[in-house]
Protein backbone atom coordinates (compact mmCIF):
# COMPACT_ATOMS: atom_id res chain seq x y z
CA UNK A 1 0.00 0.00 0.00
CA UNK A 2 1.17 3.70 -1.20
CA UNK A 3 0.92 6.68 1.66
CA UNK A 4 1.53 9.86 1.06
CA UNK A 5 1.58 11.33 4.96
CA UNK A 6 1.62 15.00 6.17
CA UNK A 7 1.70 15.72 9.87
CA UNK A 8 1.67 19.50 10.91
CA UNK A 9 3.04 20.91 14.57
CA UNK A 10 2.67 24.61 15.45
CA UNK A 11 3.36 26.08 19.00
CA UNK A 12 1.94 29.10 19.96
CA UNK A 13 4.22 30.81 23.19
CA UNK A 14 2.08 33.20 25.31
CA UNK A 15 5.18 35.27 25.21
CA UNK A 16 8.86 35.59 23.67
CA UNK A 17 10.88 32.33 23.70
CA UNK A 18 14.45 31.15 23.03
CA UNK A 19 14.32 27.44 22.18
CA UNK A 20 16.92 24.87 23.40
CA UNK A 21 17.70 22.11 20.71
CA UNK A 22 14.85 19.50 19.77
CA UNK A 23 15.00 15.79 18.57
CA UNK A 24 11.99 15.80 15.94
CA UNK A 25 11.20 11.42 15.62
CA UNK A 26 8.79 12.00 12.27
CA UNK A 27 10.59 10.45 9.86
CA UNK A 28 8.89 6.73 9.04
CA UNK A 29 11.40 4.04 9.38
CA UNK A 30 12.59 2.29 6.51
CA UNK A 31 13.02 -2.32 6.77
CA UNK A 32 12.37 -4.52 4.86
CA UNK A 33 8.16 -4.45 4.86
CA UNK A 34 8.45 -0.39 4.66
CA UNK A 35 9.77 1.80 2.20
CA UNK A 36 10.33 5.52 2.72
CA UNK A 37 10.34 6.87 -1.14
CA UNK A 38 10.18 10.85 -0.10
CA UNK A 39 10.67 12.72 3.26
CA UNK A 40 10.46 16.50 3.59
CA UNK A 41 10.65 18.44 6.72
CA UNK A 42 10.09 22.17 6.94
CA UNK A 43 10.20 24.01 9.95
CA UNK A 44 9.82 27.66 10.55
CA UNK A 45 11.81 29.43 11.77
CA UNK A 46 14.46 27.40 10.25
CA UNK A 47 17.07 26.42 12.76
CA UNK A 48 20.80 27.52 12.03
CA UNK A 49 21.89 23.98 12.51
CA UNK A 50 20.53 20.24 11.86
CA UNK A 51 21.33 16.93 11.68
CA UNK A 52 20.07 13.59 11.54
CA UNK A 53 20.71 10.96 13.94
CA UNK A 54 20.43 6.90 15.25
CA UNK A 55 19.39 6.77 18.86
CA UNK A 56 20.66 4.56 21.00
CA UNK A 57 17.43 2.23 19.71
CA UNK A 58 18.11 2.51 15.96
CA UNK A 59 15.34 4.89 15.35
CA UNK A 60 16.23 7.90 12.76
CA UNK A 61 15.74 11.51 14.69
CA UNK A 62 16.40 14.82 13.33
CA UNK A 63 18.14 17.06 16.28
CA UNK A 64 18.09 20.65 15.55
CA UNK A 65 19.01 24.06 16.98
CA UNK A 66 18.45 27.19 16.99
CA UNK A 67 21.45 30.44 17.69
CA UNK A 68 19.19 32.75 20.41
CA UNK A 69 16.44 33.41 18.30
CA UNK A 70 13.09 35.05 19.82
CA UNK A 71 10.02 33.90 19.36
CA UNK A 72 5.79 32.99 19.91
CA UNK A 73 5.59 30.42 17.14
CA UNK A 74 7.15 27.11 15.90
CA UNK A 75 5.96 24.97 13.09
CA UNK A 76 6.94 22.01 11.90
CA UNK A 77 5.36 20.15 9.02
CA UNK A 78 7.14 16.67 8.02
CA UNK A 79 5.51 14.87 4.61
CA UNK A 80 6.24 11.39 3.80
CA UNK A 81 5.31 9.20 0.78
CA UNK A 82 6.43 5.30 2.16
CA UNK A 83 5.24 1.79 0.80
CA UNK A 84 4.40 -0.84 3.00
CA UNK A 85 4.77 -4.27 1.59
CA UNK A 86 3.34 -6.86 4.74
CA UNK A 87 0.11 -8.77 3.17
CA UNK A 88 0.31 -11.32 5.53
CA UNK A 89 1.58 -10.53 9.03
CA UNK A 90 1.42 -14.09 10.38
CA UNK A 91 4.28 -15.02 7.46
CA UNK A 92 6.56 -15.99 9.66
CA UNK A 93 8.03 -19.69 11.25
CA UNK A 94 8.56 -19.50 14.87
CA UNK A 95 11.92 -20.88 17.01
CA UNK A 96 10.19 -24.84 18.14
CA UNK A 97 11.18 -23.87 21.65
CA UNK A 98 9.48 -20.11 21.48
CA UNK A 99 5.63 -21.40 20.35
CA UNK A 100 4.26 -21.58 24.06
CA UNK A 101 5.32 -20.88 27.13
CA UNK A 102 7.11 -19.90 29.22
CA UNK A 103 9.22 -18.20 26.57
CA UNK A 104 13.25 -18.78 27.54
CA UNK A 105 15.40 -16.50 25.75
CA UNK A 106 18.54 -17.28 25.19
CA UNK A 107 21.36 -15.87 27.40
CA UNK A 108 22.83 -13.73 24.15
CA UNK A 109 19.24 -12.16 23.38
CA UNK A 110 18.39 -11.73 26.93
CA UNK A 111 21.11 -9.12 26.93
CA UNK A 112 20.05 -7.62 23.94
CA UNK A 113 16.25 -7.16 25.15
CA UNK A 114 16.22 -6.56 28.75
CA UNK A 115 14.96 -3.42 28.80
CA UNK A 116 11.77 -4.93 26.68
CA UNK A 117 11.30 -7.55 29.42
CA UNK A 118 11.99 -6.07 32.90
CA UNK A 119 10.28 -2.74 33.45
CA UNK A 120 6.95 -1.60 33.14
CA UNK A 121 5.97 -4.37 34.96
CA UNK A 122 2.30 -4.07 36.71
CA UNK A 123 0.03 -7.02 38.48
CA UNK A 124 -2.87 -6.23 37.05
CA UNK A 125 -1.84 -6.69 33.74
CA UNK A 126 0.36 -10.07 34.70
CA UNK A 127 -3.02 -11.20 36.14
CA UNK A 128 -4.63 -10.54 32.87
CA UNK A 129 -1.94 -12.36 30.77
CA UNK A 130 -1.74 -15.41 33.02
CA UNK A 131 -5.79 -16.06 32.17
CA UNK A 132 -5.65 -15.25 28.98
CA UNK A 133 -2.35 -17.72 28.81
CA UNK A 134 -4.25 -20.69 30.39
CA UNK A 135 -7.47 -20.09 28.26
CA UNK A 136 -5.01 -20.28 24.89
CA UNK A 137 -3.34 -23.87 26.54
CA UNK A 138 0.22 -21.25 26.79
CA UNK A 139 0.13 -20.72 22.67
CA UNK A 140 2.41 -17.87 21.80
CA UNK A 141 0.57 -16.29 18.87
CA UNK A 142 -3.02 -17.35 20.09
CA UNK A 143 -2.33 -15.69 23.65
CA UNK A 144 -0.78 -12.22 21.30
CA UNK A 145 -4.00 -11.89 19.19
CA UNK A 146 -6.21 -13.12 21.98
CA UNK A 147 -4.87 -10.39 24.54
CA UNK A 148 -5.42 -7.62 21.83
CA UNK A 149 -8.71 -8.71 20.95
CA UNK A 150 -9.95 -8.67 24.30
CA UNK A 151 -8.73 -5.07 25.01
CA UNK A 152 -9.97 -3.99 21.59
CA UNK A 153 -13.60 -5.50 22.59
CA UNK A 154 -14.03 -4.40 26.52
CA UNK A 155 -12.21 -0.87 26.29
CA UNK A 156 -13.49 2.10 25.51
CA UNK A 157 -11.21 4.28 22.93
CA UNK A 158 -11.48 7.86 23.77
CA UNK A 159 -9.26 10.60 22.29
CA UNK A 160 -6.88 12.18 24.58
CA UNK A 161 -4.04 14.15 22.27
CA UNK A 162 -1.28 14.81 24.72
CA UNK A 163 -0.17 12.91 28.32
CA UNK A 164 1.69 10.20 28.87
CA UNK A 165 0.11 6.59 29.03
CA UNK A 166 -1.75 5.60 31.90
CA UNK A 167 -0.51 3.16 33.99
CA UNK A 168 -1.45 -0.45 32.98
CA UNK A 169 -4.00 -1.09 35.93
CA UNK A 170 -5.63 1.91 35.39
CA UNK A 171 -6.64 1.26 31.80
CA UNK A 172 -8.10 -2.17 32.68
CA UNK A 173 -10.06 -0.91 35.86
CA UNK A 174 -11.11 1.92 33.91
CA UNK A 175 -12.03 -0.04 30.58
CA UNK A 176 -10.90 2.96 28.03
CA UNK A 177 -8.61 4.81 27.15
CA UNK A 178 -6.47 6.27 24.40
CA UNK A 179 -4.40 4.10 21.64
CA UNK A 180 -1.59 4.51 23.73
CA UNK A 181 -2.85 3.56 27.18
CA UNK A 182 -4.12 0.46 25.70
CA UNK A 183 -0.15 -0.45 24.59
CA UNK A 184 0.96 0.13 27.04
CA UNK A 185 -1.53 -2.14 28.71
CA UNK A 186 -0.57 -4.75 25.96
CA UNK A 187 3.07 -4.60 26.57
CA UNK A 188 2.65 -4.98 30.35
CA UNK A 189 0.41 -8.18 30.03
CA UNK A 190 3.10 -9.21 27.65
CA UNK A 191 6.33 -8.74 30.19
CA UNK A 192 4.03 -10.42 33.05
CA UNK A 193 4.74 -13.75 30.43
CA UNK A 194 8.53 -12.84 29.53
CA UNK A 195 7.70 -11.73 25.99
CA UNK A 196 9.89 -8.73 24.96
CA UNK A 197 7.83 -5.79 23.93
CA UNK A 198 8.27 -2.30 22.98
CA UNK A 199 6.01 1.08 22.23
CA UNK A 200 5.46 2.30 18.34
CA UNK A 201 4.30 5.37 17.05
CA UNK A 202 3.20 5.80 13.39
CA UNK A 203 0.30 6.14 11.28
CA UNK A 204 -2.64 3.59 10.31
CA UNK A 205 -4.67 3.56 7.36
CA UNK A 206 -8.10 4.30 9.03
CA UNK A 207 -10.92 3.68 10.85
CA UNK A 208 -14.27 5.61 10.23
CA UNK A 209 -14.84 5.60 14.18
CA UNK A 210 -11.97 6.86 14.72
CA UNK A 211 -10.18 11.19 13.74
CA UNK A 212 -6.98 10.53 12.23
CA UNK A 213 -4.14 11.57 14.26
CA UNK A 214 -0.49 9.84 15.25
CA UNK A 215 -1.21 6.26 16.61
CA UNK A 216 0.17 4.02 18.24
CA UNK A 217 0.97 -0.14 18.91
CA UNK A 218 3.02 -2.71 20.65
CA UNK A 219 5.91 -5.07 18.54
CA UNK A 220 6.46 -8.73 19.94
CA UNK A 221 10.04 -9.98 19.79
CA UNK A 222 9.40 -13.64 18.41
CA UNK A 223 12.54 -15.61 18.11
CA UNK A 224 12.35 -16.67 14.12
CA UNK A 225 9.71 -13.95 13.36
CA UNK A 226 11.58 -10.78 15.17
CA UNK A 227 9.17 -8.00 15.83
CA UNK A 228 6.36 -8.39 14.87
CA UNK A 229 3.40 -5.75 15.33
CA UNK A 230 -0.30 -5.95 17.02
CA UNK A 231 -2.13 -2.79 17.70
CA UNK A 232 -5.17 -3.87 20.69
CA UNK A 233 -6.59 -0.32 19.47
CA UNK A 234 -7.60 -2.07 16.45
CA UNK A 235 -7.39 -5.61 17.46
CA UNK A 236 -5.59 -6.47 14.59
CA UNK A 237 -1.82 -7.46 13.95
CA UNK A 238 0.02 -4.95 12.29
CA UNK A 239 0.28 -5.69 8.43
CA UNK A 240 0.80 -2.97 5.39
CA UNK A 241 -2.08 -0.35 7.02
CA UNK A 242 0.36 1.04 9.35
CA UNK A 243 3.40 3.04 8.76
CA UNK A 244 6.00 3.00 11.89
CA UNK A 245 7.76 6.22 13.04
CA UNK A 246 9.20 4.91 16.01
CA UNK A 247 9.90 1.97 18.18
CA UNK A 248 11.23 2.28 21.93
CA UNK A 249 10.69 0.00 24.83
CA UNK A 250 10.02 3.80 27.11
CA UNK A 251 6.46 5.53 25.51
CA UNK A 252 7.94 8.52 26.53
CA UNK A 253 10.90 8.03 23.76
CA UNK A 254 8.45 8.20 20.93
CA UNK A 255 7.14 12.13 21.34
CA UNK A 256 6.94 12.83 17.94
CA UNK A 257 8.63 16.38 18.87
CA UNK A 258 11.04 17.03 22.24
CA UNK A 259 12.75 19.81 23.47
CA UNK A 260 12.92 23.07 26.04
CA UNK A 261 13.00 26.68 25.90
CA UNK A 262 13.70 29.63 27.91
CA UNK A 263 11.71 32.48 28.81
CA UNK A 264 8.06 31.33 28.57
CA UNK A 265 5.41 32.22 31.19
CA UNK A 266 2.44 30.08 30.80
CA UNK A 267 1.66 26.89 28.68
CA UNK A 268 1.51 27.29 25.19
CA UNK A 269 -1.16 25.88 22.28
CA UNK A 270 -0.27 23.68 20.18
CA UNK A 271 -2.36 22.31 16.99
CA UNK A 272 -2.12 19.15 15.30
CA UNK A 273 -2.79 18.44 11.69
CA UNK A 274 -2.25 15.31 10.33
CA UNK A 275 -3.35 13.99 6.46
CA UNK A 276 -3.14 10.42 5.56
CA UNK A 277 -3.67 9.26 2.00
CA UNK A 278 -3.87 5.77 0.68
CA UNK A 279 -3.98 3.95 -2.54
CA UNK A 280 -3.34 0.44 -3.39
CA UNK A 281 -0.47 1.57 -6.01
CA UNK A 282 0.89 5.20 -7.35
CA UNK A 283 -1.89 5.60 -10.21
CA UNK A 284 -4.80 4.99 -8.10
CA UNK A 285 -6.99 7.64 -6.94
CA UNK A 286 -6.15 8.40 -2.90
CA UNK A 287 -8.28 7.86 -0.24
CA UNK A 288 -8.25 10.85 2.72
CA UNK A 289 -8.68 10.23 6.28
CA UNK A 290 -7.35 13.43 7.94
Amino acid sequence: MYFQIVHSTTYTYPNLVVLSPHLLRLRPRSTGEQQVLDFDLKIVPQPSGLNQILDAEGNSVVRCWWSDTTLTTLAVTASSQVITTCTNPFSFLLEPWATHFPIDYPRSLVTVLFPYIHQDLDAVATQLAQEIAIAVKSNVVDFLMRLNQRINQECHYQIRETGQPWPPWMTWTKKQGSCRDFVRLFMAACRGMGLATRFVSGYEAGDPEHEQTLHAWAEVYLPGAGWRGFDPTMGVAVCDRHVALFASAWPQQTNPIEGGLQGSQGTPSIDFQVSVKTMESPDEPSHTNS
